[in-house]
């Protein structure tokens, strides 16, 4: 890459460094990396969702062709801790929520399909397979809970009526008090589906041992926490395990967390002695994968005489699944709460969740994390008030934004907001989406035999994860800079963002920069990725560390150009005598300090604190064209600005837009899992499951329009999760506006043809 470092700074649209080598197939997958002869494990999962089980005979699976070991929940006493458990929220009453212990393998009884019971190793994936068919197990079969309800058959003893948590924030007796008062109220009851995550590369990994060391390497977003829950499982000391992430195809939640599979694996190569891994087909990790967003919730709004929302008030009910995985209580409670209530300037509400546990794949993070069904609930509810109303949808926004000389504001749920200009966003919005032109299109589409319909979101969000992260510099030989990150990419972009950054401070050259991510070896801490948080984290650190690097080696470049420190200053990739023409390199001061042995100025490493969140925001224009005939509904038109604060690279920015929408447009209309009533997955296979396809998207529309924020020194808001934030709302209300003069007054996600259909049959 020969690109001048002056053209490779920040806010410039630099191609993609990393893609050659991913699109020419040089990619170093986790699957692409393990070890020669590796041991291939085979998962065993129950095939029903509820049951005791009363026995499990591996005898026959044992003794057959090349299987070297098969495990049951038994098998782990005295070596690893067969219990995984999530982080609990505190309920209302102030006590703090159970969390049922979820077991690698199931010993007692199972609680969704899926579950794993045993393990097979054997030399390769066919004859694991083949010794999995051998093994039996005997299930008394339990009744099954499926429904977002409470009650019926208890999944755990911890969690009466299923149960999980009772959370809430605010003051529900205020709140209440002013919706009695209030001119006017409006409600609305909100579905939010159930969806698979189905990154591109299934979670895999492989696990060995290295003398004492355990290593563990897996498809993932972070490696720190996996090493603190392997060395607790293992009754080790952390030094003694060793976790990697190489190249990740995708991540968006899902993979963050610890699964049993992975301490599986480890256990098997600890006991075998060899390496050992696992890589599951899509079915499989469709039924083991932790499941996303399925909530429901009533919405409501107190608006006075004018309109003005004066209180919001907020319930849903958050299925957990078969267990509370690791930010699953999380999620839709302390995570969603702090978009709450958006961008409108309220100081009275509600927000109150209940979580209950169902036979289902447990459920947790996914693109966003909270805060799109946050923003999905609120949005959605300022649509149909505004229909209520027989107001424009932007005109009652604008009446409620927390204006730009309100901030800094600080928000119902305590957010500091610390910039925006919502009007002017929106006023751009308008312009870029050809508003005014809207009602030509419609016509237009009439003629077609289509309806038309228009949908705003207006969203807000807030950067999640670790409030620190870390940046080592090392300067190797032949002038290569090695890079070491805290944050792990998983198709971001990461190693062009990062090299713009490092080479905006340093000049350095960017062909010599060297990006390494996710060996907890490398790092001893990091974040991970995760919550739109890795370039704003991760940018500022590397800022500071390489401050560090000048502030460091200024007094050796003094000393080479015979001048005070004083009278110098740095600037592209050199420290200069202010006032001439004289100057030193950065690489040249470098090459002197390792001549000189110096050692000590080779290495530097930062760990950013983080002084305050920042919140992007922006608002999301959709059209939609619906075919009476058919019930086929189909985004037409789609139009963003965003408020970033400041796009380090407008390339990779627009691209996470891009990625998040067509999320957005899968959840809203395409994307359904379904269950039977005795809990069996319908939708395990990409034949039952509706994945966006290219033809289910036009192209989109990008601008930015740009607030720096001042929560940081760089002036960034985050980006990664935006696009899929604003586009439920957007496309759910442009569905709502194109039906509701045919009667249609409640929509909700998904809607698949023969729902779109049925609704204008019984319209009509």
């Amino acid at each position: 890459m020969n690109i001048p470092a002056a053209k490779f700074g920040i806010s410039q649209p630099a191609a993609r460094v990393e893609d050659v080598r991913l699109v020419t197939g040089h990619g170093r997958y986790t699957d692409d990396i393990a070890p020669e002869g590796a041991l291939h494990m085979y998962v065993v999962r129950s095939q029903v969702a509820h049951a005791d089980i009363t026995s499990i005979d591996v005898d026959e699976a044992k003794a057959a062709d090349g299987v070297h070991a098969v495990y049951t929940a038994a098998d782990f006493e005295g070596v690893m801790d067969n219990k995984m458990s999530g982080i609990p929220v505190e309920n209302r009453d102030g006590t703090t929520a159970p969390i049922p212990h979820r077991p690698v393998l199931a010993s007692n009884r199972v609680r969704f399909v899926g579950e794993a019971v045993a393990m097979v190793v054997a030399e390769t994936l066919q004859q694991a397979r083949d010794a999995a068919e051998l093994i039996w197990v005997d299930y008394d079969d339990l009744p099954t809970t499926m429904d977002l309800a409470f009650g019926g058959e208890e999944l755990h003893p911890e969690a009466p009526n299923n149960l999980a948590y009772d959370w809430g924030f605010g003051d529900e007796t205020a709140t209440d008090a002013v919706f009695e008062s209030a001119a006017h109220t409006v409600s609305l009851d909100i579905v939010h589906n159930r969806v698979i995550c189905n990154s591109m590369e299934p979670r895999t990994c492989y696990a060995e041992a290295e003398g004492d060391k355990l290593h563990l390497c897996f498809s993932g977003q972070g490696v720190w926490g996996l090493k603190r829950t392997i060395a607790g499982a293992f009754k080790v000391d952390a030094e003694n395990v060793r976790v990697t992430n190489p190249d990740v195809g995708g991540g968006f939640g899902m993979k963050v967390h610890a699964y049993p599979e992975y301490m599986m694996a480890v256990f098997a190569a600890k006991i075998l002695g060899q390496p050992v891994r696992w890589n599951p087909d899509r079915s499989e990790a469709m039924l083991s994968d932790n499941a996303c967003r399925d909530l429901t919730t009533l919405a409501e709004g107190a608006f006075d005489a004018d309109h003005k929302l004066i209180a919001i008030r907020i319930n849903s009910i958050s299925n957990l699944g078969a267990y509370s995985s690791g930010f699953g209580q999380n999620i839709q409670s302390t995570l969603a709460q702090k978009v709450f209530p958006g961008v409108y300037d309220v100081q009275q509400g509600f927000f109150g969740v209940k979580g209950v546990y169902t036979n289902t794949t447990p459920v947790d993070a996914y693109r966003g994390a909270g805060r799109p069904e946050a923003i999905y609930v609120i949005e959605r509810l300022m649509d149909h008030a505004a229909r209520q109303f027989g107001m424009d949808q932007s005109q009652l926004r604008r009446k409620n934004f927390i204006r730009a000389d309100q901030m800094p504001y600080t928000s119902l749920a305590g957010e500091l907001y610390d910039t925006g200009d919502f009007d002017k966003v929106l006023t751009r919005a308008e312009a870029e989406a050809d508003i005014a032109g809207f009602d030509a299109r419609k016509a237009e589409s009439a003629k077609n035999g289509k309806i038309r319909g228009l949908g705003l979101c207006f969203y807000i969000e807030s950067i999640l994860g670790a409030p620190q992260e870390t940046t080592r510099i090392e300067f190797a030989g032949d002038e290569v800079m090695n890079l070491y990150v805290g944050t792990q990419s998983n198709g971001q972009g990461h190693e062009t963002a990062y090299t713009q950054l490092v080479c905006e401070k340093t000049g350095w050259d960017p062909a010599k920069v060297n990006i390494i991510q996710g060996d907890s070896d490398a790092i001893p801490v990091g974040g991970g990725t995760g919550g739109s948080r890795s370039v704003t984290m991760q940018g500022n650190s590397i800022f500071k560390t390489s401050d560090l690097v000048i502030d460091t080696l200024k007094p050796l470049a003094s000393h080479a150009l015979e001048v005070s420190a004083d009278d110098m200053d740095f600037a592209n990739g050199a420290f200069n005598i202010v006032g001439t023409d004289r100057r030193i390199t950065l690489p040249q001061v470098v090459e002197k300090a390792r001549e000189k042995g110096m050692d000590d100025l080779l290495d530097h490493s930062v760990e950013y604190d983080l002084p305050g969140r920042s919140y992007p925001n922006g608002a999301h224009y959709c059209e939609v064209e619906i075919d009476e005939q058919t019930g086929h509904t189909q985004v037409v038109k789609y139009t963003v600005v965003d408020d970033f604060g400041l796009l380090i690279n407008p390339l990779l920015a627009e691209g996470q837009v891009h990625g998040g929408v067509v999320q957005g447009i899968g959840q809203a209309i395409t994307e359904h899992t379904v269950y039977d009533e005795m809990g069996q997955l319908l939708t395990g296979s990409f034949m039952d499951y509706g994945m966006p396809r290219a033809s289910d998207v036009p192209m989109m529309d990008f601008h930015a329009e740009l607030i720096p924020s001042t929560a940081n020194e760089i002036g960034m808001k985050g980006c990664g999760e935006a696009g899929t934030v604003g586009a439920l709302a957007a496309v759910m209300n442009a569905v709502q506006d194109a039906v509701w003069d045919k009667g249609i007054h409640h929509v909700d996600m998904p809607v698949t043809p023969l729902r779109m259909w049925t609704w204008l049959q019984e319209a009509k």
